[in-house]
C-alpha cells in the first residue's frame, strides 16, 4: 500500500475516454493510479467523455464524471486531431470542482487542465502516454501545435520510460520526467498452473496496426513447425470482421478485456508476446511478469527497458522469423523452475505503490 500523506488532495484525472467504452493502456493506467491514490487517502475524480448523456457515478470508489462528446465525424474526415469536441465540457467540470491538481493523459485534455490551472493558480500535468515521432506528431492536422501548446502551458510533462523522454527532447525540446506506470500486484499474481501445451497470449488490440498482431500470427505458424501442439491466444475484437485473416491452426480468440480473465490467461500461458512498434512502455508485459510468465517483445522503445535481462524474456528486432525464434526461446525459459520467481521480482520494480508515490511527490513539488 502506498504511504498515506498528511495532506489530502483533490486530484482531477482527465481522459477523453474511459471504461467500458475503451480499454487501452491509458485507461488501465488511470484506473490503477486512481486506486493507488484512493488507498493513500487522496480524492481523485475521473473526468472523461462518451457519446451518451452526461452522467456522474462512483465506480469502485472512484467518482467519474462522463461529459457528452459531440460527434466529430466532420473533423475526422478533414484529418483534424482526435478528441477535441468534449474539451469545453471537461474544462467546465474542472472549474465547477474543488481540485488541487489536474492531470491529463491526452494533449487536448491537457489544454483544458492548463487553462484551469492558470485560472485557479493550481498545477497541471500532461502524462504523455506514447513516444513522439515526426510521423505521429504530423499524422493529424493541428496535432503538433496542440501537443506543443499543452507541453508549454502545463507545469510538468511526464513520460513512461527513458526512451520516451529521449524522444520528447529530440522532437519537442522538453525535458520530461520519467514515471513508469504501475501494475496491481494483488490482481496479477503467479497463482494457478501452466497450460499442458506451450501457449502464447497476446493481449494487444487486433485493430491497432502498430501492435503487429498479424506478424505474430505469421510467426506463430513457424513456431508450430517446431512445437505442433502450441496455442496462440488473442484478444477477441468487438468487430468480428477484424479477426478475419488471423485464423489458423492453434489460434484462438478470448475475451481478455476483463482484468480477472486477463490474469488467468497470463497464469496459464507459457509466454506473453507484444510485437508492437512505438510502445512507450508495455504495461501488458509487466502484468504478465507479475503472473510469473516470461515475455517476448520488440527490442525498441520502453519494452527493452522492461526486459532488462534474459531471465525474464526474449527481445527481437527483425521479421517474423526472429519473432518465432524469440518465442521458442521463451518456451524454454518457461520450463525453467527459476523463471516465475525472476519474472515476479522484475514486476515488483513497477508496482502501483511506487507509481502512486512518485506522482504524490510530483504533486507536492508543484504545489510548493
Amino acid at each position: 500500500m502506498p504511504k498515506a500523506t498528511t495532506e489530502s488532495l483533490g486530484i482531477a484525472l482527465l481522459s477523453p475516454c474511459f471504461w467500458p467504452e475503451v480499454r487501452r493502456g491509458s485507461e488501465r493506467f488511470l484506473r490503477d493510479l486512481a486506486d493507488g491514490l484512493l488507498a493513500a487517502g487522496q480524492h481523485p475524480t475521473m473526468i472523461t467523455s462518451h457519446p451518451g448523456r452526461p452522467s456522474r457515478a462512483t465506480e469502485d470508489g472512484l467518482p467519474i464524471i462522463r461529459n457528452w462528446r459531440p460527434p466529430n465525424g466532420h473533423l475526422e474526415r478533414r484529418q483534424y486531431e482526435l478528441y477535441m469536441t468534449h474539451v469545453p465540457f471537461s474544462y467546465a467540470s474542472l472549474v465547477r470542482g474543488e481540485f488541487d491538481v489536474a492531470q491529463a493523459v491526452y494533449p487536448t485534455d491537457a489544454l483544458a487542465a492548463a487553462r484551469w490551472g492558470k485560472r485557479r493558480g493550481r498545477p497541471s500535468i500532461l502524462s504523455y502516454m506514447g513516444i513522439p515521432t515526426h510521423e505521429g506528431l504530423t499524422w493529424r492536422r493541428r496535432r503538433l501545435q496542440i501537443t506543443v501548446k499543452a507541453i508549454s502551458e502545463c507545469d510538468a510533462t511526464v513520460v513512461l520510460s527513458r526512451s520516451a523522454a529521449d524522444e520528447c527532447w529530440r522532437w519537442l525540446g522538453v525535458e520530461a520526467r520519467v514515471i513508469p506506470p504501475g501494475v496491481d500486484l494483488s490482481a496479477f499474481t503467479p497463482d494457478g498452473e501452466r497450460a499442458a501445451h506451450p501457449t502464447v497470449v497476446c493481449a494487444a488490440a487486433i485493430d491497432a496496426p502498430r501492435k503487429r498482431v498479424d506478424m505474430l500470427v505469421r510467426a506463430f505458424a513457424q513456431v508450430r513447425h517446431k512445437r505442433p501442439e502450441a496455442r496462440l491466444l488473442l484478444n477477441r475484437p468487438r468487430d468480428p470482421e477484424l479477426a478475419e485473416g488471423l485464423a489458423g491452426p492453434g489460434v484462438e480468440l478470448a475475451d481478455l478485456d476483463d482484468r480477472a480473465a486477463l490474469a488467468d490467461a497470463y497464469r496459464s500461458a507459457w509466454v506473453s508476446a507484444l510485437p508492437s512498434l512505438g510502445e512507450a512502455f508495455g504495461l501488458v508485459l509487466v502484468e504478465a511478469l507479475a503472473c510469473g510468465t516470461p515475455v517476448v517483445a520488440t527490442r525498441a522503445g520502453g519494452m527493452a527497458e522492461i526486459v532488462a535481462d534474459d531471465g525474464v524474456g526474449r527481445l527481437f528486432d527483425g521479421d517474423e522469423e526472429d519473432l518465432a525464434r524469440a518465442i521458442l526461446g521463451a518456451f524454454e525459459l518457461a520450463e525453467d523452475p527459476a523463471t516465475p520467481g525472476a519474472c515476479r521480482a522484475r514486476a515488483e520494480d513497477f508496482s502501483t505503490d511506487r507509481t502512486t508515490e512518485a506522482y504524490l511527490d510530483l504533486y507536492s513539488e508543484l504545489l510548493r
